[in-house]
This record gives C-alpha cells, sequence and structure tokens, in this order.
C-alpha cells in the first residue's frame, strides 16, 4: 500500500480523498475495499517518515477547513524510483502454511492429510475469486496481465498440494 501510494503521488500533489479515487481508478476490481482512514493514516506515516509533505488547498468553505493537499518530497521521489528500479520477486522461502505442514508432519500436532486439504479448499476459494475478477476486467490489459499472474500461482500451488497428498498418501512422507 505505502509504494503505490507514494507512486500515485508521484506526477502531481493531490488531496486523501482524490488520492484514494486515483487508487480506485488504477486497481480497478482487484483495488478492493479502501477505507479513507487507511488512507490519511498511510499519509500520515509517509509524512513523520519525511516522504510527503502537506499544505492547504487555501480555500476555507464553511463547512469544512482547507483542504489537506500531499505532494512527496525529495526523498518521496527517491523512494519510488527505488521501488520502480527494484526486481525482487516473491521468496521462495516457506510460507506459513510450509511451516505448519513440517511441524504437523514431524510433531503430530495436526495430520498432514487434513492440512492439506483445508489448505487446497482455501487455495481454490481463492482462485475462484482472481478468475471472477479476471473476468470483470476484459479489456483492461495491464489488470488482465496482473490477474494472470495469480491465477498461475494459484494453479501451481495446488497442483503442489495434490502430490503433497499423493505423497502422503503413498506413504512416502514421514
Amino acid at each position: 500500500m505505502r509504494d503505490l501510494m507514494l507512486a500515485l503521488l508521484a506526477n502531481d500533489a493531490v488531496a486523501g480523498l482524490e488520492l484514494r479515487q486515483r487508487w480506485r481508478a488504477t486497481l480497478g476490481p482487484l483495488a478492493g475495499e479502501l477505507d479513507v482512514g487507511q488512507v490519511y493514516e498511510t499519509l500520515g506515516r509517509l509524512e513523520r517518515a519525511g516522504l510527503v509533505t502537506t499544505t492547504d488547498d487555501g480555500r476555507e468553505l464553511a463547512d469544512r477547513p482547507d483542504k489537506r493537499i500531499f505532494s512527496l518530497t525529495a526523498d518521496g521521489h527517491l523512494e519510488v524510483a527505488r521501488w520502480l528500479e527494484d526486481l525482487s520477486w516473491p521468496s521462495s522461502a516457506p510460507t506459513a502454511f510450509h511451516l505448519k505442514l513440517l511441524v504437523a508432519s514431524r510433531s503430530g500436532l495436526a495430520p498432514p492429510l487434513a492440512l492439506i486439504g483445508a489448505q487446497r479448499e482455501e487455495v481454490a476459494r481463492e482462485l475462484r475469486e482472481v478468475r471472477e475478477l479476471a473476468d470483470e476486467v476484459a479489456g483492461d490489459e495491464a489488470s488482465a496481465l496482473l490477474l494472470e499472474g495469480a491465477i498461475l500461482r494459484l494453479e501451481a500451488d495446488l497442483v503442489w498440494l495434490g502430490r503433497c497428498e499423493r505423497r502422503w498418501l503413498e506413504g512416502g512422507v514421514s
């Protein structure tokens, strides 16, 4: 959220509500719900970190004080450039599920096949949701590519969970 907000401020300064609108316009159906409080809380953290500065728009209206306008500082622009240049990919390090499965297998605290089954159901649910989103973004190639990547990762997780289950059933894992 932090990096995307910074990037959305890179070209020009805006008020918090306008930033929220940019968020929604950029991410479309991928945006989910973004609470106004989350926007202002994140902007406050960015301001305290010296990445964002605020000014008043100078238009005090009877029903509200001056609108705060947020813009990037020089450090904020550098942070956006670093973020865009970062080529890291999701780590291949074990996730919480991988660690649970390993501990369950070695300790007997939970049946590994039950964990695998529950995880498979959750991944399948997420896959259905992402496929529904993909249907909603027809014609938006950038969003479609993002969702295609998510779909492929989830499908790969389902393949791996199937292999885990087969190995446990065959007695190849202890």
